[in-house]
C-alpha cells in the first residue's frame, strides 16, 4: 500500500507524528507537504493527496489540518474520493468497512497523539466488506457521476 500524507501549517506536527506511525507499519508513503509551521492554504495541500488518490498514484491518503473538517472538504472535491474525518477508532474503523474511504482527516487541534496513532493503525489495516454496502457505494458513485 503506497500513501500520501500532507497538512496545512495547524496540522504539521501531527502529520510528522503521523509520518512515524506509517514507518512503524513499514508502509511506502510520500509526504507532500507543508514541511513547516509558515501559514498555508490547506486547499492547496488537500487536492495534491486527493488527486493522487484518485488517479491511482497512491492508495490511500491522511490530511491534517486544525480541525481536519477543510481537508475533508477540499478532499471530497475530487471524483473518486470518499474522504472522511475521524478522532475515534470506532468511525475509523467503519469508514472502511462500510465506506471503502480512501482519504483519512484529522485536526491537530482536536486529537491527541496517540489516539491520532491508533486511529491511522486502524484505519490502514481494516478491509471493505463489500457486500450490500458496495450497492450503497455503486449508488454513491452514480450521485457523483451527475454532479462532480
Amino acid at each position: 500500500m503506497k500513501v500520501a500524507i500532507a497538512s496545512d501549517h495547524a496540522g504539521f506536527r501531527l502529520k510528522e507524528q503521523l509520518k512515524k506511525t506509517l514507518d512503524e507499519l513499514a508502509l511506502d508513503y510520500e509526504d507532500l507537504g507543508t514541511f513547516d509551521e509558515t501559514s498555508v492554504d490547506y486547499p492547496d495541500y488537500g487536492v495534491k493527496v486527493a488527486k493522487g488518490v484518485a488517479d491511482g498514484t497512491f492508495d490511500r491518503g491522511v490530511l491534517v489540518c486544525g480541525t481536519g473538517l477543510g481537508m475533508a472538504i477540499t478532499a471530497n472535491k475530487v471524483k473518486g474520493v470518499r474522504a472522511i474525518t475521524a478522532h475515534d477508532v470506532f468511525s475509523a474503523r467503519m469508514s472502511r468497512m462500510h465506506n471503502d474511504a480512501n482519504v483519512l482527516t484529522m485536526g491537530e487541534r482536536v486529537i491527541g497523539e496517540g489516539v491520532a496513532a491508533d486511529v491511522l493503525k486502524v484505519w490502514l489495516t481494516t478491509d471493505f466488506e463489500g457486500g450490500r454496502h458496495a450497492r450503497r457505494l455503486d449508488k454513491v458513485h452514480h450521485i457523483e457521476q451527475e454532479n462532480l
